[in-house]
């Protein structure tokens, strides 16, 4: 994991505005979010595993399934999973992330991020300043 600075981190939104801002640039909101927080992941690349910028968010007025949920946002960081080939006969089908990694457990949740991504971490990170505070 690697952390970026980021002008957005601290900020208030609503999390519906805030989908509405983010999915049009590729974001999505991660599978792992319970009612109090939750990230959005834009996916870098999937040639080994999955390279993630993660941009984290806490509820601040309610549940996040709630109508009108103010979030704050959190600081981006960079990620990346490894994941076996093939199928696993371990996962557990009934998870909700299931469908996200393909019913295969992860080889490396923490694998390191390679480098010549960074800089594209980076941009995105440009990118969000711009769609969200300017």
């Amino acid at each position: 994991m690697i952390e970026l600075e980021s002008r957005i981190e601290g900020q208030h939104y609503q999390l519906y505005k805030l989908e509405q801002l983010l999915k049009p640039l590729g974001y999505t909101i991660g599978g792992n979010w319970e009612y109090d927080h939750g990230c959005f992941d834009y996916k870098i690349d999937d040639e080994v595993g999955y390279q993630f910028l993660r941009l984290p968010f806490t509820s601040i007025d309610g549940q996040l399934d709630a109508r009108g949920a103010t979030v704050k946002l959190g600081k981006p960081y960079l990620l990346s999973h490894k994941y076996q080939r093939g199928l696993d006969d371990h996962a557990n089908i009934f998870n909700v992330s299931a469908s996200f990694n393909q019913f295969q457990e992860p080889v490396d949740k923490d694998a390191s991020f390679p480098e010549e991504y960074i800089s594209v971490g980076k941009e995105l990170v440009k990118e969000l300043e711009e769609v969200l505070l300017d």
